[in-house]
């Protein structure tokens, strides 16, 4: 469905370096790194709001530059609260917003709104910061799109909200004709819905892989600081130590075998931390 192929930014204190990778149909991926590690700048390209130096970027088999608005028509995006005309009327908003789109479904527009319980009487500085996402949402998700780009979706949200909306992810995706892309900070919303976790640091993709696959090949080891020895030093990954000991986060297979070491499987957020600990 989506293939984004060296995919380059430049700007004059970041760039964006060689992103590659694909998301096919029925799949969500979650698109993880800390601030200003280019989530954004990916998604922003892929979107051509951003125009990328170089790199190839094709949707269901068309270029996304060439045949932009075509393609915007299958796309649904949030790329934050909607906070913009603040004082003007949600429903005002939304007439704007839907006569862009030749799919668009009033019917399931107002059932977002009624599952969200926004009310278009309402101004849009009327929402609250989470009430804001939630109308971007519902934007995003009523003309019937193949690909959702989200960039903190979650964001704002409540535990309650968040699990609500991940039901709903996996609803859309449930017929294996529709795909998510979406960035995140919240891991624990990963581990519930993911199937494919992409991984920028710096600009440039350090992890693509399933989720499930991701977390069996890391492994987190933990004992005395007598027993970080300089050849497990030059193994890990990264690492924190403290007077009492150390833990690290290591690929699996460079563990030996009959090490006495303490092991846990890593989260996705332990990935991530140790990870953006490597410098």
């Amino acid at each position: 469905m989506l293939k984004v192929k060296n995919l380059c930014k430049s700007y004059p204190s970041f760039n964006l370096k060689d992103v590659s990778f694909e998301l096919d149909s029925g799949y969500i991926m979650g698109f993880i790194g800390m601030n200003g590690a280019g989530k954004t700048t990916t998604l922003k390209s892929i979107l051509n709001i951003v125009k990328p130096d170089s790199g190839e970027i094709n949707f269901l088999g068309f270029d996304s530059r060439t045949d932009e608005l075509k393609l915007k028509q299958e796309i649904g995006f949030m790329l934050g609260p909607v906070d913009y005309y603040p004082r003007t009327k949600i429903k005002k908003v939304a007439d704007v917003y839907k006569s862009f789109f030749t799919n668009w479904d009033e019917s399931v527009y107002q059932s977002y709104l009624k599952k969200f319980h926004l009310d278009d009487s309402k101004k849009i500085n009327e929402l609250s910061a989470g009430m804001q996402v939630k109308l971007g949402l519902a934007f995003a998700l009523s003309h019937n799109a193949k690909l959702l780009i989200l960039d903190e979706p979650t964001s704002g949200l409540d535990p309650i909200a968040r699990d609500e909306l991940i039901d709903i992810f996996q609803e859309i995706i449930k017929d294996g004709d529709k795909s998510i892309l979406f960035s995140t900070h919240i891991t624990s919303d990963l581990d519930k819905c993911a199937d494919y976790i992409l991984f920028i640091k710096n600009g440039k993709i350090v992890a693509y892989d399933t989720k499930d696959d991701l977390i069996a090949k890391h492994i987190l080891v933990e004992g005395s600081n007598d027993e970080f020895t300089e050849n497990l030093k030059n193994n890990v990954i990264s690492c924190k130590v403290n007077q009492y000991g150390f833990k690290a986060l290591m690929l699996k297979d460079k563990l030996e075998k009959n090490s006495k070491l303490k092991t846990e499987t890593p989260n996705l957020e332990d990935i991530m931390v140790f990870y953006n600990k490597e410098d």
